[in-house]
């Protein structure tokens, strides 16, 4: 697809341009006191959800030159290249169709065969959570990377749609801590194993789906067949482990991607087939609204610019994600692999080395808890940090003034942030636990914050799987604006082969003591462990 890299286009140089004019000094507390319409200008709605942009640093002028920008870089022509079922991931000559698992049926490409998979997974859901036959209490997700992240992220934050009498457990380190600290608390009879490799040889899951199995046999387990099922292409390597029921995807599937898929059989074992399906439908309908959407009111689309924007001109090096809502506790790290490895690249697609930063770091924790860890850094560390808050309006608990509390710390966090506080502000107020020798002025400057410092908000009604499912799509979808305007691939992950390789040559190392051909920290290491 002949699309120009967006350091190549004119939009990129106007930009530059403006933000030496304007941008380098844009002070939000100055925007909002010339414009008093700001809130409803930067203000877009979306499915399942209401985005505040006004207290990014961005103003009309700065807005219609990124739109430029995704116009130039013809951002529509790739998103629709994208939703046909092009192969756009080109290092693998694969399409990318993550959005064809969550379209109606006859809706979206290869919908015989998505429908097929799904109707078959959903009706296993439902014989499993029919636990007067099946008797399984305990479900244990045994996967890495995408095989883990979305499923255990969906699952904690459904946990309000979650059968009630389930138990869902999530092991994905090679590490033997992550596992036996699992099965110390099951027994075989109440137990189902979901295996989840697409190859049926990736190494962690293998290695804790061996140990898995061998803890099943020595506690009395019988019948391997009923208590362990794969969602796996290679269906042969699964028999041969024992495993009858597999569900399988497609090479369209990307791993970080993959959770809308056979992938999220613990999700539907979890909150059931129909809130399953409720899940799938919010995510469509946030594809309707990247694809169709105009960009100036696209909410995926304003993100993944004002990412460029903050990543490119700024020089933000990294965004901290803070979900008001403990359900949402896994969203930062789900994000830290959509995000860090979609866009973590320093080639184009045409494999030219890049002479602008790409993928920011995406890191986080869920309010009020990183109010009490990381926001001192924030509010006055000498590094600006874009932050991303999530509020839920309604809760699923009866507690109203907890909640209460919990959406004005996240609104008073934003607005601090924004505001800051002038040095003379700080002198007219009583500081009770400052040192009573030193001067009010010293102490004045201590408690100064510079303010300026950009958020967005997202505003949920509720959260629900047709909400997350919207809330999901939408950074999918942001992420690959910001991907596609840079000219990169979003859709492989070849640095995660490198380390994978050197272990393999590592591991008959360790058993023999070998160092020849390694480098001297290497070899060091190794005999010191071997010791």
């Amino acid at each position: 697809m002949n699309t120009p890299r967006c350091d190549l286009t004119q939009a990129w140089a106007a930009l530059r341009g403006h933000y030496e004019a304007h941008g380098r000094a844009f002070d939000l507390r100055e925007a909002f006191a010339r414009d008093p319409g700001r809130f409803d200008a930067l203000g877009v709605e979306a499915p399942g959800m209401f985005a505040d942009l006004s207290k990014n640093r961005i103003d009309a002028a700065s807005m219609k030159l990124l739109l430029d920008l995704a116009s130039e870089c013809r951002l529509e022509k790739r998103r629709d290249a994208m939703l046909a079922g092009a192969a756009i991931n080109t290092t693998e000559d694969r399409a990318v169709l993550h959005t064809a698992l969550r379209a109606p049926r006859g809706q979206g490409p290869f919908s015989d065969e998505v429908h097929g998979v799904l109707d078959a997974m959903l009706a296993y859901v439902e014989s499993v959570r029919d636990m007067r036959t099946s008797g399984i209490r305990h479900i244990v997700n045994i996967g890495i990377g995408g095989s883990d992240l979305g499923p255990q992220m969906a699952v904690l934050a459904l946990e309000a749609f979650v059968h009630p009498a389930l138990s869902l457990h999530f092991v994905s380190n090679v590490d033997g801590h992550d596992i036996t600290s699992v099965l110390r608390h099951l027994r075989p009879a109440e137990t189902l194993f979901v295996i989840a490799s697409k190859t049926f040889t990736t190494q962690e899951t293998m290695g804790n789906a061996q140990a898995a199995k061998a803890w099943f046999a020595a506690h009395g387990g019988t019948d391997t067949a009923k208590h362990f099922v794969a969602t796996t292409t290679n269906v042969a390597a699964a028999a041969q482990f024992g495993i009858d029921t597999t569900f399988g995807f497609w090479d369209w599937v990307g791993g970080r991607y993959s959770l809308w898929s056979a992938i999220g059989l613990p999700i539907a074992l979890a909150i059931g087939a129909d809130n399953f399906r409720a899940l799938l439908a919010g995510a469509h309908a946030m594809d309707g609204h990247f694809a169709t959407a105009p960009l100036a009111k696209n909410l995926p689309v304003l993100l993944g610019l004002i990412d460029v924007w903050y990543r490119n001109f700024h020089g933000f090096t990294s965004r901290s994600v803070a979900p008001y809502h403990q359900g949402l506790k896994r969203l930062p790290a789900y994000l830290q692999q959509l995000e860090m490895e979609s866009n973590g690249k320093c080639v184009d697609l045409d494999g030219n080395a890049l002479p602008f930063a790409t993928s920011p770091v995406v890191w986080g924790e869920p309010g009020t808890n990183g109010q009490h860890a990381y926001f001192q850094m924030l509010h006055q560390g000498t590094d600006v940090i874009p932050v991303e808050f999530l509020l839920v309006k309604h809760p699923t608990h009866d507690l109203a003034d907890q909640h209460t509390k919990l959406l004005a710390n996240g609104l008073a966090q934003a607005q601090a942030l924004m505001l800051g506080q002038r040095t003379d502000q700080a002198m007219a107020q009583r500081a009770p636990t400052a040192a009573k020798s030193l001067a009010p002025d010293i102490v004045a400057r201590h408690r100064t914050f510079p303010g300026n410092r950009p958020s967005t908000t997202l505003l949920l009604e509720r959260l629900t799987p047709h909400s997350l499912g919207a809330l999901i799509a939408m950074y999918e979808h942001r992420v690959y604006t910001s991907g596609a305007l840079w000219g990169i691939n979003s859709f492989d992950q070849w640095g995660v082969e490198l380390g994978k390789a050197l272990c393999s040559d590592l591991l008959p190392r360790m058993a023999s003591g070998d160092t020849q051909g390694l480098d001297a920290s290497t070899s060091g290491l190794l005999r010191r462990l071997l010791d």
